[in-house]
C-alpha cells in the first residue's frame, strides 16, 4: 500500500511496450502509465462512480504484478483526515 499526495494517469503507454501498465513514485505522488484503451475505461468508471483496478507489470510475467485500485468510499471522513 502506498500513500500519495497526488496521482497522475498517463494514457500514452503503447500496447507494443510489453507492459499492461506501469506505476512509479514521482516526488510525493504516483504516476500510472496506461494504454489509451485503459484510459477510456478508467474515465467511464470515474463517470459512473465505479471501482476500477489497473494491473501493472509485464504482459508475459505471471506472478510479478502490481495493482492500482481506485475505490469509491461511503464516508470520506474516515479515509481522508487532514
Amino acid at each position: 500500500v502506498t500513500g500519495a499526495s497526488f496521482v497522475v494517469f498517463n494514457g500514452a503507454l503503447k500496447t507494443s511496450s510489453g507492459f499492461l501498465a506501469k506505476s512509479s513514485i514521482v516526488e510525493d505522488g504516483l504516476m500510472v502509465q496506461i494504454t489509451q484503451e485503459t484510459m477510456e475505461s478508467l474515465r467511464q468508471a470515474l463517470r459512473d462512480k465505479k471501482d476500477f483496478k489497473i494491473t501493472c507489470g509485464k504482459t508475459d510475467a505471471e506472478d510479478l504484478k502490481e495493482y492500482v485500485d481506485i475505490c469509491w468510499v461511503e464516508n470520506e471522513e474516515k479515509t481522508n483526515k487532514g
